[in-house]
């Protein structure tokens, strides 16, 4: 088999063929590890690379196979995981000098399911320093660069995981999305991202565990392969109170299971707090949902008149930054990202009032979106306003441009779309769309109701077989 089919192919596929016997485990390890040193003076998409660790796991895995144990879904697939979230015996540096030293005492629960579904994992990914931005950089680590154009941003902060899925460096990545984190760069290179439900997977790096608005969850280049990793992530940890409720969390909608989508009710939401959106995104976007409504759905426009919370929003996120990285100002802010100090000053300018105001608002675009849910099954948006920005995009000053258009900032102009979902605990899956004429990936993102996990995936599937986009690589 060549190298690149070896690479390439899903996850599924290649566990399907390791518990055949058919796949060593220790050959496709080599393989990746192979892949990943290769990309990584180019495309800076790593942290660490565990060589060591990585094989022998994969030694295990090929013994486990042998000896005719009981294998997991994920046997002997590697998974990346980004370096938010803690490795045994790996530091997680949250990408910032602070935390150069940090070795955790065990993994994440998220990272120890997906050993226990079998995934062996090789590479901690790059995020910008504690994940501020959606973009991959950093004055500790450089710039982590686009495999479909290097000169284009991953997006972020889930970056080093974008970037190296898309190259088949590892079919699966472990990302996190508190503003979009996992969509963003997934749109950007060209990857199925699931933010799931509120309290579905655990997330238990959280400080404010009550007033979470951030998740774990897969990133991948098929959406077997996101239901997959999000089946062995799934379920109570009590290291996350929202997971002790369940998530919500129900079944695969009977009507969803065939081809036939009739009855289905899809409501299309053209723009959030968007000004404008590229030309190719939208009609991308479009194209996605006449390929449900030739299989039986109805679409209707949405989300006319509701208040997307951009500027509370933004209250809450910076302002939550100006609070946790007070403590490391002093000793630290020569080392510290440009961008994160901006984003700490705006967000100490926020008063207590002003920080209240912004999660009533959230309370109310909550609502707002159980509503839609009333009149639509499924939400339809461009997943961003735009193809990916140029790798030098500064995102504490330089503005969206679209058409030759100021748009604003990042939040306003380009992940306008991403964001109010993780406010409101909604799933929201992204996957793309096509190719803009400048050969970057487009996406489109499907929300649900709470739980809905399944029904989105099963409807990315269907989009997945329509307008395939599985046999595009980069180069």
């Amino acid at each position: 088999m060549p190298d690149t089919d070896l690479l390439f192919m899903t996850a599924a596929r290649a566990a399907a063929l390791i518990r055949s016997g058919k796949l060593s485990p220790v050959t496709y390890m080599q393989e990746v590890l192979a892949a990943a040193h290769a990309a990584q003076p180019g495309l800076n998409p790593f942290v660490a690379i565990m060589d060591e660790p990585a094989l022998a796991g994969a030694r295990a895995a090929e013994k486990a196979v042998k000896d005719g144990a009981k294998l997991g879904p994920l046997h002997g697939i590697p998974v990346s995981i980004k370096d938010q979230v803690d490795v045994d015996g790996v530091v997680t540096t949250h990408g910032s000098a602070i935390f150069a030293d940090n070795m955790p005492p065990e993994d994440d629960v998220t990272v120890a399911r997906l050993r226990a579904a079998g995934a062996v994992v090789f590479a901690k990914t790059r995020l910008p320093e504690f994940g501020h931005k959606g973009l991959t950089d950093g004055p500790g680590f450089g710039t982590t660069r686009n495999p479909w154009d290097p000169s284009r941003t991953t997006g972020g902060s889930s970056g080093g995981a974008g970037a190296a899925v898309a190259m088949g460096i590892g079919p699966i990545g472990l990302g996190t999305d508190g503003a979009g984190s996992i969509r963003i760069p997934a749109a950007c290179c060209g990857l199925v991202g699931l933010k799931p439900t509120l309290g579905s997977i655990p997330w238990q790096q959280a400080t404010d565990a009550f007033g979470n608005y951030t998740y774990a969850g897969p990133m991948t280049r098929s959406v077997t392969d996101a239901a997959l990793m999000r089946a062995a992530m799934v379920g109570a940890s009590d290291k996350d109170p929202w997971t002790l409720g369940g998530g919500g969390e129900r079944g695969l909608t009977p009507g969803l299971i065939g081809r036939d989508l009739s009855g289905l009710r899809i409501g299309v939401i053209a723009r959030m707090a968007n000004p404008r959106v590229q030309a190719e995104m939208a009609e991308h976007t479009i194209a996605s949902v006449d390929a449900l409504v030739a299989m039986g759905a109805d679409a209707d426009a949405a989300g006319e008149g509701i208040d997307w919370i951009e500027m509370p929003g933004r209250v809450m996120y910076q302002g939550n930054y100006a609070v946790s990285m007070a403590r490391h100002l002093g000793q630290w802010s020569n080392q510290m990202d440009p961008s994160l100090l901006a984003f700490v000053e705006r967000g100490s300018k926020f008063s207590m009032a002003d920080f209240r105001q912004g999660q009533y608002a959230r309370t109310r675009l909550f609502r707002d979106i159980q509503a839609l849910f009333t009149r639509f099954d499924v939400l339809v948006s461009p997943t961003l306003s735009r193809t990916a920005l140029p790798a030098d995009f500064d995102a504490a000053h330089d503005e969206i441009e679209i058409d030759g258009e100021k748009c604003g900032i990042t939040r306003q102009g380009w992940s306008s779309y991403v964001y109010p979902f993780n406010l409101t605990g909604h799933p929201a899956l992204t996957i793309p769309s096509g190719f803009a004429a400048d050969g970057l990936p487009t996406a489109v993102q499907l929300i649900g109701p709470w739980g809905s996990d399944l029904d989105l995936l099963r409807l990315g599937a269907l989009l997945e077989d329509a307008r395939p986009w599985a046999d595009k690589r980069p180069v």
